[in-house]
């Protein structure tokens, strides 16, 4: 359990260059086996690597173990409202504007806009530090997708709370009178709106900041990291462009919109985007909370502990996934992607991610531009440190070029 109040925080935070397991876990995993305890961030945790454990525990939400929030959030929400009323609430709410339908409608028009115009500001440039550009990019789709942001008329992300809290009183004063929806900002004050409800000014808030974060952080990491690769494997670009000029040479008109099934036939696309995030493993643990005594192996997991189930160790195993740390997209050829107990990039049980096809459209529509439109180089940097989420000490530049 580490040090005491401590934990074990520095040995879990402790930076390395590699895709590969954290040392942290692959040590104690060669020590202890599958599952193990230790102390971080001031909670007993147990993490877990076992890939049916891990299912498990992902199908038991609101048996054995419910979702973690931040103790901060729930706090603000009130105590005597249950993860479980939250996630459901907020994931209706969420279905409205990141569901499919939606993106079968404008969503995959604003995205491809957005992203013709980024990049087209990105060729103008010398060069580009690839991190906060692709932040900036990823951080104005989800805030305009989320609260109708527009960066040309209002000021900035440096004092994003303080902006949604004056959003959120002026949209609530002027949409008494509203009958309709717009956005997820409009969404939250009908929620706000009914008796009873656990959507307080703040609490709003802090979930609306959240989900904006969460679209851009991950989003834009995952955009990074298709690049370096993209780079890096030539003969990964050359068929990821030779399917996207296919898509070109079927169309009318070159310069028309990305459809839902232009989108959906885009094959070798969605074996990168996979194999992209195998690698990455964005999201370092997917986080769970003991509600009962859990019984495994011999073992009691105490009610009240957290679970860790660490993606890290399902996506690099070598039995399910040959020559692991290899970028390879066409191991995914043929493979279920989204229902595999081996690839949780997205979640799994009732709290698979419901922003993952908007995701998977983002980056799909980016790609297609980048690579039928433009052409770039490395400039400096690239280099990868995990701690154990990804960081570019040295920056990423790149240098884009029309075609």
């Amino acid at each position: 359990m580490g040090l005491p109040l401590l934990g074990e925080n520095l040995q879990f935070f402790t930076s390395y260059n590699s895709f590969g397991i954290p040392p942290f876990i692959e040590k104690r995993m060669q020590r202890y086996g599958p599952l193990f305890k230790t102390s971080l961030l001031g909670q007993r945790v147990v993490i877990s690597t076992d890939p049916e454990f891990n299912h498990y525990i992902l199908q038991q939400e609101g048996k054995l173990v419910e979702l973690w929030y931040m103790d901060s959030f729930m706090e603000l929400i009130g105590q005597q409202v249950s993860s479980n009323t939250v996630h459901r609430h907020v994931k209706s709410i969420v279905m409205n504007d990141f569901g499919v339908e939606s993106l079968k409608g404008t969503t995959i028009l604003d995205v491809e806009q957005m992203v013709r115009q980024t990049l087209l500001s990105w060729s103008r440039m010398e060069t580009i530090e690839v991190r906060m550009a692709t932040q900036n990019m990823a951080f104005e789709l989800g805030a305009k997708k989320l609260i109708s942001y527009d960066s040309t008329k209002s000021a900035a992300r440096k004092s994003v709370i303080k902006m949604l809290r004056d959003m959120l009183k002026e949209r609530r004063a002027s949409s008494i009178s509203k009958k309709s929806s717009d956005d997820f900002l409009d969404h939250v004050i009908q929620e706000m709106e009914k008796e009873g409800t656990f959507f307080t000014e703040e609490a709003s808030v802090q979930l609306i900041f959240a989900l904006i974060f969460a679209t851009f952080e991950t989003t834009s990491m995952a955009l990074i990291l298709a690049i370096k690769f993209l780079t890096d494997n030539p003969a990964v670009l050359n068929e990821l462009t030779e399917e996207h000029e296919a898509i070109l040479r079927r169309r009318r008109n070159m310069d028309s919109a990305i459809t839902w099934e232009k989108y959906r036939s885009m094959t070798f696309t969605l074996m990168v985007i996979h194999e992209v995030l195998r690698l990455a493993n964005i999201v370092t643990g997917i986080f769970r909370r003991a509600l009962k005594d859990i019984q495994i192996n011999g073992y009691t997991i105490p009610a009240g502990w957290t679970i860790m189930v660490c993606p890290f160790t399902l996506h690099l195993n070598p039995s399910k996934y040959g020559d692991p740390l290899a970028f390879n997209p066409w191991r995914w050829k043929g493979l279920a992607q989204n229902t595999s107990k081996n690839f949780i990039a997205f979640g799994g049980g009732k709290r698979s991610c419901v922003g993952a096809e908007y995701s998977k459209v983002v980056m799909a529509v980016f790609l297609h531009s980048l690579v039928t439109k433009h052409r770039w180089r490395i400039v400096e940097g690239g280099e990868i440190v995990r701690t154990p989420s990804l960081s570019f000490p040295n920056g990423f530049h790149i240098r884009v070029l029309e075609k």
